[in-house]
């Protein structure tokens, strides 16, 4: 479900419809019913020289499964209601409509419509970045988070700007159908699968770096070798940069550091042998880089609160081939976040292998 309002951005509206609209199944059948409703059905203003015509009111949110509220361009205007952390006219029975445990996700500054109903009190969450002072000024009882594309609270979620949206409803399909679906989906959409760094990289900075080198090539260089034990000293020497400038630039480029950039990597390819292959755990880890199932586990288990059976149970189900080793329990449900690795080294050859970065 799709909750619009008078200055609404058409280009979101349109994300959230292309991605959950492209999830098919194996045999092509579409995954998700996509409904767009309004405070009232009718012509809907847009940010732009057109309206919309919406042909279902607030009484549809009472059937959603899922609801995504994104931005309008009222949110940016100091004198609406949204940027004041109010609810606006019938915002507040509109949302009453909708049931409990429904997931709620915002994009853009339809955050601020979340923060205004108390849906993000005392969670984390993330708007544009252009917006966050304000947001924090108004709902000090949100933990907001500049830095990320997008949060997941488990039935509340957040994106930061227009094209987080895409990334936190790729997320979303991941969390429900698998990295199989999202990543056709994203295929399909001629879209990154997930994108690195978070909301760092686009903020523009008061005196621009000349001449900046990129880290893109060691990047490229250590997807193709995440099964090894790579070392900061390797990567910076592809880009024939000390392990100090390497990291700095590295950092400024992907929004995080190497170690943390290799380490979601890694767990992003061990979710994908788990979900798409029969491999052991044992295997599986060694693939991925952490070079251990145990290490495999306390990075699955701290990224994404699971253990590596657990998640194979949820995304293949109970008929997968038993890979033969007791990795811990855990459940796995909608929720599931992005993996975001230990704590970084301090600077010099460390390696950047999974275990234990050693």
């Amino acid at each position: 479900m799709v909750l619009v309002r008078d200055g609404m951005l058409p280009i979101e509206v349109g994300i959230v419809h292309r991605i959950f609209g492209e999830a098919r199944s194996a045999s092509g059948e579409r995954l998700y019913e996509l409904v767009t409703c309004a405070l009232r059905p009718g012509e809907v203003r847009t940010d732009t020289d057109f309206t919309v015509n919406v042909a279902h009111g607030p009484e549809a949110l009472a059937d959603a499964d899922t609801v995504v509220v994104p931005a309008a361009g009222s949110d940016y205007d100091p004198g609406e209601d949204a940027c004041s952390g109010l609810l606006g006219d019938g915002m507040a029975e509109a949302l009453a409509r909708i049931r409990p445990g429904t997931r709620i996700a915002s994009i853009c500054t339809g955050a601020f419509v979340l923060a205004a109903a108390g849906l993000l009190d005392g969670r984390r969450a993330t708007t544009h970045w252009r917006s966050v002072e304000a947001f924090r000024r108004l709902f000090p009882g949100v933990a907001v988070d500049a830095d990320v594309l997008y949060t997941d609270e488990g039935e509340v979620l957040t994106a930061a700007g227009v094209a987080s949206g895409i990334d936190l409803c790729l997320h979303m399909v991941r969390c429900d159908h698998g990295a199989a679906v999202a990543n056709d989906v994203a295929r399909r959409t001629v879209v990154p699968p997930h994108r690195d760094g978070g909301q760092a990289q686009y903020v523009r900075r008061p005196v621009p770096e000349p001449q900046r080198s990129s880290t893109g090539a060691a990047r490229a260089w250590a997807l193709e070798h995440l099964d090894r034990a790579l070392t900061l000293r390797e990567l910076a020497a592809r880009e024939a940069m000390s392990v100090r400038t390497f990291t700095r630039r590295f950092r400024e480029e992907a929004g995080v550091s190497p170690v943390q950039w290799l380490t979601q990597q890694r767990i992003e390819r061990a979710r994908q042998l788990l979900e798409e292959t029969d491999l052991t755990v044992d295997r599986i880890a060694a693939e991925a880089g952490f070079g251990t199932a145990a290490s495999l586990r306390q990075h699955l288990q701290s990224a994404l609160g699971v253990s590596p059976r657990a998640y194979r149970r949820t995304f293949r189900g109970a008929g997968v081939v038993s890979d033969g080793v007791s990795d811990g329990g855990g459940t796995v449900g909608r929720g599931v976040g992005q993996g975001g690795g230990r704590a970084e080294p301090e600077e010099g050859d460390q390696g950047v292998h999974g275990e234990g970065e050693r």
